[in-house]
């Protein structure tokens, strides 16, 4: 299990980095999306930073500080949540998987840090 929990941790660090790269290049749809459910599009840069701050948590964590990969994940979980709301509040139904994978990875992560602190 602890592989899994590992694995699907360093699969949340790249799955993080790449959208929030294409968050900072304007991806189509990035901006399609964002502007689908809502979020201003000059609140994206500072979405994908927190993206970028929780990923390279999570990287440090596996490298050294277990205690800042779980504040990393805790930190992901808590703004995934926050974007599965907002795709249920705008009623964006269709690609509510994206935010929820990236739900899923950031409490693998969680469950993968919490017993090592």
């Amino acid at each position: 299990m602890t592989a899994v929990l590992f694995g699907a941790t360093a699969l949340g660090i790249a799955a993080n980095v790449f959208v929030a790269v294409a968050d900072y290049l304007k991806a189509g749809f990035v901006v399609k999306n964002s502007a689908e459910v809502r979020v201003p599009a000059t609140a994206v840069p500072y979405l994908a930073t927190l993206k970028l701050a929780g990923a390279a948590g999570l990287a440090v964590g596996l490298l050294a500080l277990p205690w800042l990969g779980l504040a990393a994940g805790i930190g992901l979980t808590l703004f995934f949540i926050g974007a599965v709301a907002v795709h249920i509040k705008t009623r964006v139904f269709y690609n509510i998987a994206f935010p929820g994978a990236f739900l899923v990875l950031a409490i693998a992560s969680v469950a993968y840090f919490l017993p090592l602190v």
